[in-house]
């Protein structure tokens, strides 16, 4: 039995073949093209977070269950699951500020998310409102220096090598600690909530959203403002 993990190609096509769809009826289910379907199936290619949430949505699913393969138990005493993570088949969700790597999503209902980010936030302004999600969450930092800004406490910088342990529901946010660029940090969430990844990938949609420049669409039919004149037919 191999004990490699699958690729996202070969997840896509299991899914697919369970449905019984044709690459065409899975593009129209999902609104997208035919030919980056089959360059993803023949792992040609990666999907974004964002087409990945697309897919999720368009086919009713929630975001772990495109990562299951075929014959997955229910419900198991012993699962002996086993799982290598690395970057190259990570879900990857960029952000002005921030870089998310989540591991090991080929797995379904899991209680532990990791997830390796790059902060280079350096304010709370940058930042945003504090995040708060089910759950507890570890942080160990790998590179750099963090400033933890907490809803109870008081920040605190945290330098490599050291971590802290808190409950995600309470307000918090992690910032570039000062003189540091960037930091590179490894986290894990843990939650009864069989939905913390998909709550965790819509809190970075939302804040993702928030962060884009709103920029104005001229109005039609206003002298001065993108009007073309058109010549008179004259009538008589």
């Amino acid at each position: 039995m191999s004990n490699a993990s699958p690729t996202l190609g070969k997840l896509l096509r299991s899914l697919r073949d369970r449905k019984g769809w044709t690459l065409k009826q899975m593009s129209e289910h999902c609104g997208i093209p035919l030919s980056t379907l089959s360059k993803v199936e023949h792992d040609r290619l990666t999907l974004t977070y964002d087409k990945l949430l697309q897919l999720s949505r368009k086919l009713g699913l929630r975001m772990s269950e495109l990562f299951a393969e075929e014959g997955e138990e229910t419900a198991q005493t012993v699962t002996a699951r086993r799982s290598v993570g690395d970057l190259d088949h990570a879900v990857r969700v960029e952000t002005p500020n921030y870089d998310y790597f989540y591991l090991c999503t080929e797995l379904r209902r899991k209680r532990m998310i990791p997830v390796i980010t790059t902060i280079r936030a350096k304010s709370l302004e940058q930042f945003g409102e504090l995040v708060r999600h089910a759950g507890e969450e570890y942080v160990y930092v790998l590179k750099g220096r963090v400033a933890v800004h907490t809803q109870f406490y008081d920040p605190m910088i945290l330098e490599q090598g050291q971590s802290v342990y808190i409950d995600s529901n309470m307000g918090h946010a992690y910032l570039a600690g000062d003189g540091c660029e960037e930091a590179e940090v490894l986290g894990v969430m843990s939650s009864a909530d069989e939905e913390l990844m998909q709550s965790l990938l819509i809190i970075h949609e939302e804040r993702k959203r928030a962060a884009e420049p709103v920029v104005a669409k001229p109005r039609r039919g206003v002298s001065g403002e993108n009007k073309t004149a058109r010549p008179r037919r004259k009538v008589g």
